[in-house]
């Protein structure tokens, strides 16, 4: 769907790959060249976002079912697409967003494995069939992504090695399945060298 004027750029992978810091790194680029940009994550980024945020990630820790974790997700991402990527882009800003609907996909998809085909119509029907224009995907094995954090983990992060393999063999099937929009990021690569890619990639597409 397009609607917009401004771009809508989204990041993606697993817990742990560095995404976030480049998503950071990319709004300041495009501020710093009078590109307005604003950064949303999830989930998260509204008042009810935040609060199926902290339900999904920290007060139940066992006893969300795959398919309600599913739908608080993409309730969360309805709620931010709606109240604040879809004004921003019809008002010529650009949005970045740490996470949109492909980690649906991979985390409840793959890792989950709920049904791909009815996670992609119930997030097209969440984000009024809003595509990104260009999603980097930072790709990291997940043993690596492991020793990087230094942080508590959430629910989902907590799941283990097992199931950000899962999670991340099904980024790499997308990455295929919508490859005109998804860029796979060598996440290995040092941040200097991963933002410079960013950059080019957005150039090549006249986003920059």
């Amino acid at each position: 769907m397009s609607i917009s004027k401004g771009h809508f750029i989204t990041f993606e992978g697993i817990d742990g790959c560095g995404k976030s810091t480049q998503v950071k790194m990319l709004v300041e680029a495009m501020n710093r060249i009078e590109k307005k940009t604003i950064l949303v994550r999830e989930p998260g980024g509204t008042t009810i976002s935040e609060e199926i945020r902290e339900i999904l990630l920290h007060r139940h820790q066992s006893n969300i079912s795959d398919r309600t974790e599913a739908l608080l997700m993409t309730g969360s991402r309805a709620q931010l697409t709606y109240e604040v990527i879809m004004p921003n882009l019809i008002n010529g800003r650009n949005v970045v967003a740490d996470r949109f609907y492909d980690s649906t996909l991979a985390y409840q998809g793959g890792g989950r494995k709920l049904d791909l085909d009815w996670l992609i119509k119930l997030n097209y029907f969440a984000t009024y069939e809003l595509e990104p224009d260009v999603t980097f995907f930072v790709d990291i094995l997940p043993e690596e992504a492991s020793k990087r954090k230094n942080k508590e983990e959430d629910r989902i992060e907590g799941a283990g090695i097992e199931f950000q393999t899962l999670v991340r063999n099904t980024y790499l099937e997308l990455s295929i399945r919508f490859k005109e929009r998804f860029i796979v990021i060598n996440g290995h690569d040092t941040i200097e060298n991963i933002h410079k890619s960013i950059l080019a990639e957005l150039r090549r597409r006249q986003i920059l």
